[in-house]
């Protein structure tokens, strides 16, 4: 790469680089600001240059894989497989309480056609949160109501 930069009227700076490995010149810009020069180049292979300029006649070459996360750490992690591991053991969770029963919750709508859907949210909506109903046959014909009930000393709801 040879870049010939006008520094003066008169003046020329000229630099010459023996690039490690080869570029793709109709793909490279450059960009003149007025306290550098930007020039980027884009590599012929995707591998990871170890150096910018060829130092003698042996160049180190590292397999680059273009998703792969720079580091400074003497091992490397594969952090998409991480991802994938944490996803897994949030499926093969055994959930308990209130989050079991939102978790089941978010499955029947998730799962359910549009009839379901539908008779959910308006369920939900009419009933003020306290009606959770996905038989859209029944709730699609008249408003939903809320009713309440006894039941061994427990306050519940029906509709």
């Amino acid at each position: 790469m040879s870049v010939v930069v006008k520094t003066a009227p008169q003046e020329e700076k000229h630099l010459k680089f023996q690039l490690s490995h080869p570029v793709v010149p109709q793909e490279s810009t450059f960009k003149i600001l007025s306290t550098k020069i930007e020039i980027m180049m884009k590599k012929s292979e995707a591998i990871r240059w170890e150096t910018l300029e060829m130092e003698g006649a042996q160049v180190n070459m590292k397999p680059f894989t273009p998703n792969q996360y720079p580091s400074s750490s003497l091992y490397s992690r594969n952090w998409d497989k991480l991802v994938r591991d944490i996803k897994d053991e949030e499926k093969n969770e055994k959930l308990e309480g209130d989050t079991a029963l939102s978790d089941l919750f978010q499955q029947i709508y998730s799962d359910g056609l549009d009839d379901v859907r539908h008779a959910t949210n308006k369920s939900f909506m009419e009933s003020g949160g306290t009606i959770l109903s996905t038989n859209w046959k029944y709730v699609g014909k008249r408003k939903v109501k809320v009713r309440w009930r006894w039941l061994h000393g427990l306050l519940l709801s029906s509709a």
